[in-house]
């Protein structure tokens, strides 16, 4: 599976519907969960971003289709990081060239 965080940000669209935000958190999780991934966290934050989550999916198509879906609907701006795991930092860095230093 392939990680993703999602950064978002309600437009002013999304602020003038703020009370249908928990409804269309769950058609975001169904559309996921269509795409054969799954959102494997959600926050509200308080900062920069509105909101925080952290999808699994198939691949980086899905996250991007998902991602551009997302935007489409005008009711958030969206910043998507494709994030590595653990296991996968640690091979990125131990295929790194000139480790014998």
């Amino acid at each position: 599976m392939t990680t993703f965080v999602i950064l978002l940000r309600w437009t002013e669209k999304g602020v003038e519907y703020i009370r249908e935000s928990p409804d269309r958190l769950e058609q975001f999780k169904q559309v996921v969960n269509k795409a054969g991934g799954r959102v494997a966290s959600f926050h509200m934050t308080l900062g920069a971003y509105d909101l925080v989550t952290v999808i699994e999916v198939p691949d980086d198509e899905t996250g991007a289709n998902i991602s551009l879906s997302l935007r489409s609907l005008g009711n958030v701006q969206v910043e998507t990081l494709r994030a590595f795991n653990e296991d996968e930092f640690r091979q990125i860095v131990a295929a790194l060239p000139g480790g014998d230093t």
